[in-house]
């Protein structure tokens, strides 16, 4: 169904405050400027902001729900025959080919970085949105391999692949912040992220495969 005139204009909205918020917060930083003040330069009033932002932090990353549901949706659409290790390793390295922000390394990052790492309320928000991502990956993990609840399982994959995407992509962002290019930070990321990966292979690699419908489990015979 098409997005209706009053959507898009709300969207427009939301999008326009978020962009205003985005500059002032990296030209001044996030803890000197107000919410009055954001929405004096986005000529709207601060009960606008509040209608479509419920926290100052949420003007700034207002992609929250997006990076938190990253990987669980990577899980959910991987491809047949693949685990869900295999899954988020392709993804994570597309990612880096394409130079896609999805992963929080790409050209002009280390600005942004040093903005959230100047604001105690900005990096305890950021701390929750890798914890939600987390939690979102177990459980779309738990739903695909119809996990018992009490099944530990899914929330140990998920902790150590989020673990493997964190430390690399922490790695890069400090040879960022130390003044190198994503150009020549990618190449050496791309190995080490392959290595990190092979590393947790012999694990979780063959964990909740993704079957063909038209092809049996393994251990599960076709009847005769």
């Amino acid at each position: 169904m098409s997005e209706g005139l009053r959507e898009r204009k709300k969207r427009e909205t939301r999008r326009r405050i978020s962009d205003v918020a985005t500059g002032l917060f990296m030209l001044r930083g996030f803890d000197d400027v107000t919410v009055a003040e954001v929405a004096r330069a986005a000529d709207v009033s601060v009960n606008t902001v509040f209608n479509y932002f419920a926290t100052k932090e949420d003007l700034l990353l207002d992609r929250a729900p997006e990076v938190e549901g990253l990987l669980g949706r990577v899980v959910r659409e991987r491809r047949p025959g693949e685990s869900v290790l295999e899954a988020v390793r392709r993804d994570f390295l597309d990612a880096l080919e394409t130079g896609h922000e999805r992963y929080g390394f790409h050209e002009g990052g280390d600005g942004f970085v040093r903005m959230v790492e100047a604001s105690p309320a900005l990096v305890a928000r950021v701390r929750e949105m890798n914890e939600a991502r987390e939690r979102r990956l177990a459980e779309a993990i738990a739903e695909e391999s119809d996990a018992d609840p009490d099944d530990l399982t899914p929330a140990l994959v998920a902790a150590q692949v989020n673990a493997v995407l964190r430390t690399v992509v922490g790695y890069a962002v400090r040879r960022m912040l130390a003044g190198e290019s994503v150009e020549a930070i990618a190449p050496d990321l791309r190995d080490r992220a392959r290595q990190a990966f092979d590393m947790l292979e012999s694990g979780i690699g063959g964990y909740c495969v993704r079957w063909e419908e038209t092809s049996p489990a393994p251990g599960v015979r076709e009847p005769a």
